[in-house]
């Protein structure tokens, strides 16, 4: 390919893609089975509101205050701009590296190959959260309603293996059913919240929405930001679909919007009413005696049927589970397939066409993860509680993302001015971009700033680690093999 990519789809004998079989064929994925339905459908999937939201609402309110939808919305519109910077990518170089290949094609291999590690490592432990809560959540679940007392790991591996088996089976099976579980989620999370609405209607304010009433200020909301940003973390699963998807170039940015839309909107939503459920009181919201609050909520409004907003949680962490490894695992197959990393995670399953080795490295990686954090944890002499283990996991892995998100907003001007200046356009692609990098920045600082609680405090340095380690060894790579540098991106999603 030349260094001016036509939007037109690149002539299959021009792809420079390694030697891990044949090309085009015998190791692309099933192309075209999804529509942007679909995708829109996984992407929201991944994100997992339910869950998302049951676990961070609390820290949310006890950071940001009662005006925390205000934060949810200053973190939709940070999310805009970021998407803006995947959608003009993947309007030239629709591919399943997403961001390893828009940040590779612009600054050269040894950005990819780091890239790809980061990204790798970033959202694999990202995601590992989501492996542990799956159980966790079951095992209270059937505490509270059964009485049983099942230790979570046990049934977080079935789920896992579970899900691990219908990814393996097909893209299209494995998104309509994250698709539909998270349809059942977003019934029972509108239901919960119309009805606390109503019930509560008699005191209902439009206090969360008073800027004065941020505590703290512009700090409390700064420091809020990260984990509303988090609430959003999957917001770029259509991207790395996009090998799999019809139309792409068109298709992924209007997944992109439109899911980044519907969510900031649902999640105002959500926090509204389950603030006006607890009088807007942060004392009783952020209470020790309260586990999950719009669980609580679910309660005074549902009574006994409040075991669908139990259910919903439990579809909403096996949505994410399937939609982010599908979408995740793509990325470690890419970076297989054009020889970043071994070649072996590159290959596809013969019939399904799922890129069935990436998919189990992915996933297992993930049990590894929970498996080490365990033992830091005994040796810590801490006690491993679920609740407690998802944010922290989410928060590391969410660190090395953001580094990603940061790289990549910085990429987009590179490669228009330099690469497409036929179509630069200069507040699309330079003034939003650069916005973009800015909104990212605020996150990155407030959980690399020092003075945090343990782990926390360790995650600066892990992250700067995993950097550093992975910059040495793209540089040995590049070194070693010159070609990579004309691999990266050269098998374009819809060729």
């Amino acid at each position: 390919m030349t260094d001016h990519e036509s939007t037109a789809p690149l002539p299959m004998e021009e792809s420079k893609s390694p030697p891990v079989g044949i090309v085009g064929h015998e190791h692309r994925l099933h192309r075209r089975v999804l529509g942007l339905t679909d995708i829109a459908a996984s992407t929201m999937a991944n994100v997992g509101p339910a869950m998302s939201f049951y676990f961070s609402a609390a820290f949310l309110m006890f950071t940001a205050g009662i005006a925390s939808p205000l934060t949810i919305i200053a973190a939709g519109i940070a999310i805009a701009f970021l998407g803006n910077t995947l959608s003009e990518f993947t309007k030239v170089i629709p591919s399943t590296g997403s961001f390893i290949t828009f940040i590779g094609k612009t600054f050269g291999a040894t950005s990819a190959v780091t890239t790809s590690i980061v990204a790798g490592i970033g959202y694999m432990l990202a995601c590992a959260s989501v492996v542990a809560i799956s159980g966790g959540f079951l095992s209270i679940t059937l505490n509270y309603y059964f009485g049983w007392n099942i230790p979570w790991g046990i049934p977080s591996l079935i789920l896992t293996v579970w899900a691990t088996w219908m990814m393996v089976r097909g893209i299209k099976i494995s998104t309509r059913v994250a698709g539909w579980f998270f349809a059942f989620e977003m019934v029972v999370l509108l239901i919960v919240s119309i009805g606390s609405l109503i019930k509560f209607g008699g005191h209902l304010s439009v206090t969360p929405f008073e800027p004065s009433k941020i505590l703290h200020g512009f700090s409390g909301l700064s420091a809020g930001f990260p984990l509303a940003i988090y609430l959003f973390i999957g917001w770029e699963n259509s991207a790395t679909l996009a090998e799999e998807t019809n139309n792409p170039r068109r298709n992924v940015p209007r997944a992109v919007y439109f899911s980044a839309a519907i969510m900031m909107v649902s999640y105002v939503l959500f926090m509204y009413a389950t603030e006006t459920g607890f009088g807007y009181s942060v004392t009783r919201m952020t209470s020790t005696s309260v586990l999950v609050p719009f669980i609580t909520v679910s309660h005074e409004v549902l009574a006994g049927g409040a075991i669908i907003a139990y259910i919903a949680g439990m579809t909403s962490i096996l949505g994410s589970l399937i939609a982010s490894a599908n979408s995740q695992s793509r990325l470690v197959f890419n970076s297989g397939r054009e020889g970043l990393i071994h070649s072996w995670t590159g290959k596809v399953h013969t019939k399904n066409r799922t890129p069935m080795n990436a998919i189990l490295i992915y996933i297992g990686f993930q049990v590894l993860t929970i498996g080490v954090w365990g033992i830091f944890e005994i040796i810590g002499k801490r006690q491993m509680n679920v609740l407690g283990l998802y944010p922290e996991i989410a928060t590391m892995g969410t660190i090395l993302v953001l580094l990603v998100y940061l790289a990549a907003n910085l990429a987009l001007p590179f490669y228009f001015i330099q690469k497409r200046r036929d179509l630069y356009k200069p507040f699309r692609h330079l003034v939003l971009p650069l916005v973009g990098a800015a909104t990212v920045v605020v996150p990155i600082y407030y959980l690399a700033k020092p003075g945090q609680a343990t782990p926390y405090n360790w995650y600066p340095y892990i992250s700067l680690g995993v950097l550093a380690a992975s910059i040495v060894y793209a540089v040995f790579l590049v070194r070693r093999d010159p070609s990579i540098g004309e691999r990266v991106g050269s098998i374009v999603a819809d060729d």
